[in-house]
């Protein structure tokens, strides 16, 4: 897969906000980060993504809310930035920091097909750009179960020291924090897992994706095979990085957290919810406001 610039924002807004559509010509980069915005961004591989903006909601001295720190939501497989539970988890994060949603590649209106975690670090490159591109310093990259597994991917090609070395531009995050995400690919332990790859691999289970869930889901299959989350964590550090997962989750068991903590050589975070089932519907408002507690102290 392409391992290349992290892309760039287009220049026209969508839905902007009353005191912004006067200003649709001006760049990211131009305004201050103070109001909510609605933006296409364009992927290295030319891919258009639908993204937000939400500035932080509390004025509180005791919130920890930050004006140099964005969180960047990355969302679950048939997920997009205007579902409720990814709206739900973005208002808890905001009481800590602003935050960047998005839509992957091939879900709600953003362009393209699903390649099910592969060119969606791409899609993250993007956005987390986007967050330094409005002021943000610091930047946290927090993702849910497919979302999770790219976080960790996306954290594991884009490190600052490598930025500073190769002459890139700011795709890096500053903390990671993966919820529900898998260790390991083609997972078929479970029966959520079985029918997912019926869903991706199928013409049929494709055709339900895009009618049913909303998803378009890419017919090729990946080649070359793209690193494992396992595979990606050694490489994560010194970046901080927290692994959330329910000890009730349906798709995937605990090993899969057990072994990406392993992976890491001590150097993450893991914290095993009990009763908690699978990524954002499962994640309740006081999980989902420490994971933003924990973003804002441990990102830089």
């Amino acid at each position: 897969m392409s391992q290349g610039p992290a892309g760039h924002v287009t220049r026209s807004f969508i839905r902007p906000e009353p005191e912004t559509a006067g200003g649709c010509t001006e760049s990211a980069s131009e305004r201050s980060p103070r109001g909510a915005l609605r933006r296409f961004l364009r992927t290295a591989d030319g891919v258009t993504i639908d993204a937000a903006y939400q500035p932080g909601t509390s004025t509180s001295d005791t919130s920890g809310t930050s004006d140099d720190l964005a969180i960047v939501l990355a969302h679950g497989f048939t997920g997009d930035l205007e579902r409720p539970h990814v709206r739900r988890a973005a208002t808890a994060f905001a009481q800590y920091a602003a935050v960047v949603t998005f839509s992957f590649r091939g879900h709600g209106a953003s362009g393209g097909r699903s390649t099910v975690g592969d060119r969606e670090v791409l899609d993250l490159a993007a956005a987390v750009e986007w967050a330094r591109e409005l002021g943000h310093t610091r930047v946290a990259t927090v993702g849910f179960s497919m979302g999770g597994s790219v976080v960790l991917r996306h954290a594991a090609l884009h490190t600052e020291s490598d930025e500073e070395h190769e002459g890139r531009t700011g795709a890096h995050s500053d903390a990671v924090v993966s919820v529900s995400a898998p260790a390991r690919w083609y997972y078929r332990g479970t029966a959520p897992m079985r029918r997912l790859h019926w869903l991706v691999t199928r013409p049929v289970g494709r055709a339900v994706g895009r009618y049913g869930l909303r998803t378009r889901i890419h017919h090729r299959e990946w080649n070359p095979v793209p690193s494992s989350p396992v595979e990606s964590v050694p490489l994560i550090g010194p970046t901080p990085l927290l692994i959330v997962h329910g000890d009730q989750d349906g798709y995937f068991p605990v090993d899969h957290p057990r072994m990406l903590a392993a992976a890491s050589g001590d150097h993450a975070e893991l914290w095993l919810e009990r009763g908690m089932g699978h990524a954002e519907n499962a994640a309740q408002d006081e999980l989902l406001s420490r994971i933003g507690e924990w973003a804002a102290t441990h990102a830089g």
